[in-house]
């Protein structure tokens, strides 16, 4: 078990948290799995956590085998469909129910999954992104990299471009999806994403943003205990895997129902 001081407001507060006991937040850390398993795991622990009577919040850490998804917001024109890595179904293209468009994942990136009842803390969904992102900036100060949301809420950009992509989706009142982060993954499969040529289509990492090598178990650390704080959590519980993930069956492929 690790704790950290929850002592001062947060300074991208929307509002009272609700009861005024700060519960444990729970992190799970699941190392490289499928996209799709990944999302399977979280709706099925969207019912648990909004069963809670104590506002805590449950955080999936992980990497992916390369994939596409394209949020609510995006398009196939978003993608580079004529590829022979997503022709020859190397690298598949998934539509999913996330806010947000088109963005890959892939090794040496870190997937960030909040749930969280936005209801207990009477956040509202962008001021619940906005903490999201403000814990994530928080991270990559204490690592000398510096970020701004260019005064958006999809993601997050360095001098080296865009590091982070963001996009959440809500079912009885939780939040699931979450962020992104470009920490050392191989930048040659972002040319499957179809990018304009402003500043802020630029696609970049963390080691670029350094100069030098940037360890995933680095950032884990130092993310986890600024999310903690954002979700209004006053210590954090470390899990290695999640019990859950060896009774899902493996499903095909993440396309959802809009909505």
């Amino acid at each position: 078990m690790c704790s950290r001081p929850y002592d001062r407001a947060l300074p991208w507060d929307d509002g009272p948290t609700g009861d005024s006991a700060a519960p444990a937040m729970q992190v799970f850390l699941l190392d490289r799995i499928g996209f799709d398993l990944c999302l399977q795991l979280q709706r099925q622990l969207v019912p648990a956590v909004a069963a809670r009577d104590d506002g805590q919040a449950t955080v999936l850490l992980a990497e992916h085998p390369p994939v596409i998804t394209v949020g609510r917001g995006g398009s196939a024109g978003e993608v580079v469909l004529g590829h022979p890595l997503i022709r020859q179904r190397q690298v598949a293209v998934q539509w999913v129910n996330r806010g947000g468009g088109a963005w890959l994942h892939c090794p040496g990136q870190l997937g960030i999954y909040c749930l969280a009842p936005l209801g207990h803390r009477r956040w509202t969904p962008g001021g619940y992104l906005r903490r999201l992102l403000a814990a994530t900036v928080e991270t990559l100060d204490d690592l000398n990299v510096a970020a701004d949301s260019q005064g958006r809420l999809d993601g997050l950009w360095g001098r080296s471009g865009q590091l982070a992509a963001a996009g959440l989706a809500f079912r009885h009142g939780v939040s699931y999806y979450g962020l992104w982060l470009n920490v050392n993954p191989p930048m040659g499969l972002f040319r499957l994403l179809q990018r304009g040529e402003g500043e802020l289509d630029r696609i970049g990492c963390l080691v670029a943003e350094r100069r030098g090598p940037v360890r995933m178990p680095t950032v884990r650390s130092a993310l986890i205990a600024h999310l903690a704080e954002a979700l209004g959590c006053d210590r954090y519980h470390l899990h290695t895997g999640h019990p859950m993930l060896r009774r899902l069956p493996r499903p095909g492929r993440a396309d959802e129902p809009p909505g």
